[in-house]
């Protein structure tokens, strides 16, 4: 009998996806702090997450980037960007840090299975 590592691990290995989509969606923002008229986005990481553990069941789900958003800025800039610099490094800071947690959780997870696996 094999291993479904899939199940193993859980949803750690989507939402380390999901995270990855993130970092490259506020490193987007970041890079265009002074482009006139860029508009920020972000994503709804819980919808996508429920979104994509739903596909995996065969359950209903919406399509496309309906998780994704556009952030409305506190203080709007007259050439129309919506990048707020500490409000989009303190979301990737986060974001961040909740990627390390889904790695030590599937580190966890393997040293687990690798334990029971040599009878430990």
């Amino acid at each position: 009998m094999g291993i479904n590592f899939k199940d193993a691990i859980g949803m750690h290995a989507d939402a380390l996806h999901l995270r990855a989509d993130r970092t490259r969606i506020l490193a987007t923002n970041i890079a265009n702090e002074n482009t006139p008229g860029f508009k920020a986005q972000d994503m709804d990481f819980g919808a996508m997450l429920a979104n994509h553990t739903a596909q995996e069941k065969g359950e209903p789900t919406f399509e496309g980037d309906q998780g994704r958003m556009f952030r409305v800025p506190f203080h709007p800039t007259r050439d129309g960007n919506t990048v707020e610099i500490g409000v989009e490094q303190a979301a990737f800071s986060q974001n961040s840090t909740d990627f390390g947690t889904s790695l030590t959780f599937i580190n966890m997870k393997l040293k687990g299975l690798a334990k029971a696996i040599n009878g430990q």
